[in-house]
């Protein structure tokens, strides 16, 4: 059958990944760490301060994409399985999983004694609350999961049921962002329309309290189990090795540099790179440059200009990216230019098709298209924000690019939590500038759903995916991306203007500090100062 091969090829990926996971090692940074701490041993106890640019706007991952939800939601919950370095699906909360021939059962065998920070004992129940209530929240989940059941056949085992094989299952069951975390039952089933009323997981840390634009305070859970596995990604052995995480709210990054100088933060995230030379010099901290996030010009599709594919096209051509990526990031190390909808690291996906629609630069050429368009003068509205500053440099430098071809545009700057909230109305804004979290194969690209901000509604970009999702070989499967990227290059869901580099640090006191699709805070420690 044609979709033998695709099950032989996840079922061995699963194999490998679980043969890794029992394996026994000492624990290791997680991949993309830098020289914090190298070479000390790790000290235990005590707390330790992160701070971050943006707050939450909540603490239930099943919610939002929000980056900010899944670097701290990571330390309270965990999944089913996650990844490994090399973007490899792992075990987790799961022991074993078993594959039906037909690619369209899977069978997950959970850890026994995993405890929830309540007390409670992990059942089946608990996942099963937990992976419907995901489903329905997640546009990942909706596309690749639609008429998928998860049942519980008993106390220790979960059983997924597909309507037909996909490649992408388990990858989109390991996502990092708007992950799948598991909590109790009652949980679930006392959450609302805004999210649950209690944050418990199984996670290392515990939630203890979160004030408001203040801080979001995390402990160590005594009765965590750590698997045995060495740490690897997201995978593998966690320890908290301090009893107190606080995650502090600083917007401002000169207050956030500040404080890593000066010690009253041990960990700080997404520095102004224009502040790189200045940490490198100091030896008293120790900066870390981390591949991060893909960096986008998100149209709203759904009403208002750029419901036309020529007036998207025009602002396309008009960007000068490499002025927009300068502003934005400053120095070469940040930042890279690259027309790939998906990383250059994942050679599985990566593509150059339309990349002669890339960085056009070509004032003539936008002009010709507002007019076969029939802008005539209306009002572009960017949305964007300060609290990270490289999403308001680059409106910045976008707004004065499309104003020299004769749009009009107007900057909306709104603080994170307001501007992901008005992202979801369609009526407040025309260009959203985006950093959007990798993903592991094209179909959990959030911006090619009709649901995420963009309302991506093109029906053979949908159809196209799901080819692509049963695919019979990846060769099949790389010729229908390339064509797939051809095409939205054409008609532009977005702009893709590069990746970049997150810059943070930490000071000298800290020890197994890494980074893999965002902060791993597990593992990490801060010497008695």
């Amino acid at each position: 059958m044609k979709m033998k091969k695709w099950s032989f090829i996840i079922s061995l990926c699963v194999l490998v990944s679980m043969l890794a996971a029992c394996s026994s090692g000492d624990n290791t940074p997680a991949a993309g760490s830098g020289d914090a701490g190298a070479g000390k041993a790790a000290a235990t106890g005590g707390e330790m301060r992160v701070a971050m640019s943006a707050q939450p706007p909540t603490l239930d991952p099943h919610m939002t994409t929000v980056t900010a939800t899944r670097d701290t939601a990571r330390t309270i919950y965990e999944t089913l399985v996650t990844l490994n370095s090399k973007y490899q699906v792992t075990p987790m909360l799961a022991e074993k999983i078993d594959a039906s021939a037909d690619g369209k059962t899977y069978t997950f065998q959970l850890r026994k004694g995993v405890k929830f920070h309540n007390g409670k004992e992990m059942t089946a129940d608990d996942v099963v609350a937990s992976m419907n209530r995901w489903k329905e929240k997640s546009s990942r989940a909706q596309k690749i999961l639609n008429g998928a059941t998860f049942e519980a056949k008993d106390p220790g085992t979960v059983v997924l049921q597909l309507k037909a094989p996909s490649l992408e299952v388990l990858f989109t069951l390991a996502t990092p962002t708007q992950f799948p975390a598991i909590m109790p039952k009652e949980v679930v089933e006392g959450a609302d329309t805004k999210g649950v009323k209690e944050y418990i997981g199984t996670g290392p840390f515990k939630f203890v309290e979160w004030k408001q634009d203040q801080y979001i305070h995390v402990a160590k859970f005594a009765d965590y189990q750590p698997l045995a596995a060495a740490s690897d990604g997201l995978s593998g052995k966690k320890q908290a090795l301090v009893d107190d995480l606080y995650f502090d709210i600083v917007t401002d990054g000169s207050t956030r540099l500040a404080g890593i100088q000066t010690g009253q933060y041990d960990i700080v995230l997404s520095l102004p790179t224009d502040n790189y030379e200045q940490l490198k010099s100091n030896s008293s901290v120790v900066s870390q440059v981390a591949l991060s996030n893909t960096f986008n010009a998100v149209f709203n599709k759904k009403q208002g200009l750029f419901a036309k594919t020529e007036l998207r096209q025009a602002v396309n051509a008009a960007l000068d990216i490499d002025k927009i990526m300068v502003a934005s990031f400053s120095e070469k190390e940040f930042y890279r230019e690259s027309s790939s909808y998906l990383f250059n690291e994942q050679a599985d996906w990566y593509s150059e098709a339309g990349k002669d629609k890339y960085n056009q630069k070509n004032a003539d050429k936008a002009k010709s298209l507002l007019a076969a368009g029939g802008y005539n003068g209306e009002e572009v509205r960017i949305l964007t924000t300060r609290d990270y500053d490289f999403y308001y440099n680059a409106s910045v430098v976008m707004k004065e690019q499309l104003e020299k071809v004769g749009m009009k545009v107007k900057l909306d700057i709104y603080d994170w939590p307001t501007l992901t909230s008005r992202r979801e109305d369609p009526s407040k804004w025309d260009i959203l500038i985006a950093g959007l979290t990798p993903v592991t194969t094209p179909s959990q690209l959030l911006y090619m759903t009709p649901t995420w901000a963009g309302w991506t509604t093109d029906e053979k970009i949908a159809s196209t995916l799901k080819s692509i999702d049963a695919s019979a070989t990846k060769e099949d499967a790389k010729k229908l991306w390339d064509g797939l990227q051809a095409y939205a290059w054409e008609t532009l869901p977005i702009i893709k203007m590069g990746d970049y580099y997150a810059l943070n640090a930490t000071t000298k006191q800290v020890a197994g500090f890494g980074s893999f699709e965002g902060p791993v805070l597990w593992n990490t420690s801060v010497a008695k100062k």
